[in-house]
């Protein structure tokens, strides 16, 4: 009996060592935005050749969590936002969900080991206005009930991700951190919910965007550099951006009565193209500054998160882009799963790995063809950036640099690539020249596509693409 108690005791000192009482777990987002996604079970090999532990998904594709079964991993499954208003309205809706997307993965051998369910993807984000609000706590109490009612409320947390906008502070001191006015009764309802479940507060904290909405957020106080000049706010010191918008949020749950909730940090990371500051190297010094400082729990955080997901695993060239060109370029890996710069997950002593045997289309790239008259090149550049992806020649990308008619060539590979090689589209009213010959110069990569069956070129909507046209029409890229 006493050997039992010891064990017992000792597995317990174990795994709370590993989930966040003496270092916090830290894991990945891995999103599927992308025209030609990596196939899962190549991207379930990169997590665990990395020592990722844990994936923060923003749905419940059947072929993600099939490649994820008897890995091991931690997951946590989404709901997209088009669903909460029918899971609000409808018990049946979410029993349906729950047995299609977790129930299902608990039966059998090779079992997925889901731990949480986030209902929405930051549907409190301000500029969704009242659109999802209305529907989220009432989704989150079906999905739970729908957990209860498949014996599985005790093993899988309901959560609900909110957005770094959704608490602030006037004044840039932590103390005074409040949720949104308009986001009061309903946090207060979230956070009834969620202590009464016992579920973690999960939310985004971004230095990233810190740095670039404000004007008295350094580059060095962002990226942990000791050099940094300090933030006071009374008798504390602030000496990093995340430990500033940590503590914020602290008060914030403090001032509506939360202030024990176990906070999950659902989102943070640094982007390596479409904007200033947004490269490889300041990505590197900055998830190396935050890993270190997890780790070693420095700074005025009375109590650090619990668990941390790295935005993100891969990028997306697919993302809205409504918050800026950055949002396709979270990756710490290329999207074929090649990393961008060198970093260490959670303790792992290894150098990080890439993606093996990932099979690409042919060698081919489209150009435009310098010996045809290139008097209306610029507008079929307009017609191929309006559905491919097009952000690095954009003001702040890793392409900005290169002259015309190279970034025709750069607009016109994007299309060509995204639709799988197709004669057709490298046309453009006869501009277009197909090239065995590598176009890519310097540190300006003209990528050849993922060759993958289930691949489908996804054209984004035209809403989605205008702001980018309107971008290209008034810089005078073309």
């Amino acid at each position: 009996m006493a050997r039992r108690l010891f064990l017992l005791l000792l597995a317990v000192t174990v795994e709370l060592s590993l989930t966040g009482t003496t270092v916090e777990a830290v894991g990945m987002n891995w999103g599927t935005e992308a025209s030609h996604p990596l196939p899962p079970s190549k991207v379930v090999e990169l997590l665990k050749s990395n020592g990722i532990a844990k994936v923060k998904l923003f749905d419940a594709d059947p072929k993600v969590l099939r490649a994820l079964s008897g890995s091991n991993i931690g997951v946590t499954v989404g709901i997209q936002n088009s669903m909460l208003k029918s899971l609000n309205a409808s018990v049946k809706v979410a029993e349906s969900w729950v047995h299609d997307n977790v129930t299902r993965y608990f039966n059998g051998g090779n079992r997925v080991r889901i731990e949480y369910v986030a209902v929405g993807d930051e549907p409190f984000l301000q500029s969704y206005g009242n659109q999802y609000r209305p529907f989220v706590i009432g989704a989150a109490m079906n999905i739970q009930n729908a957990l209860a009612k498949a014996s599985l409320a005790n093993v899988v947390k309901v959560v609900v991700p909110s957005s770094s906008d959704s608490f602030l502070s006037e004044s840039g001191r932590p103390s005074s951190g409040h949720f949104r006015a308009d986001l009061n009764k309903t946090m207060i309802e979230l956070l009834s919910f969620l202590t009464k479940h016992h579920s973690p507060f999960f939310v985004t904290i971004s230095p990233f965007l810190s740095f670039h909405q404000n004007k008295n957020i350094s580059l060095d106080f962002s990226l942990f550099k000791q050099t940094a000049q300090a933030h006071k706010d009374g008798r504390k010191t602030y000496r990093n951006s995340f430990d500033l918008s940590y503590d914020t949020l602290v008060s914030a749950l403090s001032t509506i009565g939360f202030p024990e909730v176990d906070i999950v940090v659902s989102k943070i990371g640094w982007p390596t193209d479409g904007a200033a500051n947004a490269t490889s190297s300041t990505a590197e010094a900055f998830s190396k500054g935050l890993m270190g400082h997890l780790e070693k729990k420095t700074g005025s955080l009375p109590r650090p998160p619990v668990e941390t997901y790295i935005e993100s695993l891969l990028d997306e060239d697919q993302r809205n882009l409504s918050s800026g060109n950055f949002e396709r370029h979270w990756g710490v890996f290329t999207f074929d799963g090649q990393a961008k710069y060198s970093f260490n997950f959670s303790h792992n002593p290894k150098k990080v790995g890439n993606a093996q045997n990932v099979q690409y289309l042919p060698p081919k790239w489209c150009v435009v063809n310098n010996n045809k008259d290139l008097s209306n090149a610029s507008a079929r550049a307009l017609e191929a950036c309006a559905v491919a992806d097009c952000t690095s020649i954009l003001p702040g990308g890793s392409c900005s640099g290169i002259r015309w008619p190279g970034n025709v060539s750069y607009a016109f590979n994007s299309l060509y690539q995204q639709n799988d090689h197709s004669a057709e589209s490298c046309n453009f009213g006869g501009l277009g020249l197909i090239t065995t010959v590598d176009p890519s110069q310097d540190n300006c990569r003209f990528s050849i596509q993922l060759d993958t069956s289930h691949s489908a070129s996804q054209i984004p909507s035209f809403c989605q693409s205008w702001p980018l046209l309107l971008v290209f029409f008034f810089s005078g890229l073309f």
